[in-house]
């Protein structure tokens, strides 16, 4: 075999050394770098010392002043309270929702929010206005739904008047359940 044949070693190309001016230039990178992290970590040690950094800047986030009707509704969104912050505002509104006449004879006691049951529990001053309201129940759970939302009242429970307090004093007598047994 001739030596023409045999593989030739390959040159691998020489990268040269660093020197000179570019050893500067790396030193110099390599300090600006340990500068830059120990003075982020100066500045953070002396935010956290002043209250943390917090501190507002140029543009709006979440610390910045607002006003009260906005920092209410952030508040209740936060907190889930949307459906009860509702209900409450047909309590207060009740007049307009279901019109003066009824409103003066029907006051609205209690909502019941849990997902199953969502029942508006209303009281009325008389049998005949508690009939009246039982009536328009279905009317007035429809309303209420379109104001507060699909499904948040599923069903008005209506309570006529109260009646008198059953007291127990000297004059009773044993076993006597009070004015309801003479009639029945």
């Amino acid at each position: 075999m001739s030596q023409e044949n045999l593989p030739q070693p390959v040159d691998k190309p020489s990268v040269p050394e660093p020197s000179g001016v570019d050893l500067a230039r790396v030193a110099l990178r390599a300090a600006k770098e340990q500068a830059k992290a120990k003075g982020a970590a100066a500045q953070q040690k002396k935010q956290a010392r002043r209250g943390g950094g917090l501190r507002s800047g140029a543009r709006a986030d979440g610390r910045d002043p607002m006003a009260l009707g906005a920092a209410i509704n952030r508040l209740i969104t936060e907190r889930g309270w949307e459906t009860p912050a509702a209900v409450g505002g047909v309590m207060g509104r009740w007049p307009q929702i279901v019109g003066e006449d009824l409103a003066k004879h029907c006051v609205p006691l209690k909502f019941d929010d849990e997902p199953d049951a969502r029942v508006l529990t209303v009281q009325c001053d008389s049998t005949a206005w508690a009939t009246q309201l039982r009536l328009l129940a279905p009317t007035l759970v429809a309303r209420l739904n379109e104001d507060l939302g699909h499904g948040t009242v599923r069903m008005i429970k209506v309570l006529g008047p109260g009646g008198p307090r059953r007291g127990y004093g000297p004059l009773r007598a044993p076993g006597s359940v009070g004015p309801g047994d003479t009639y029945g």
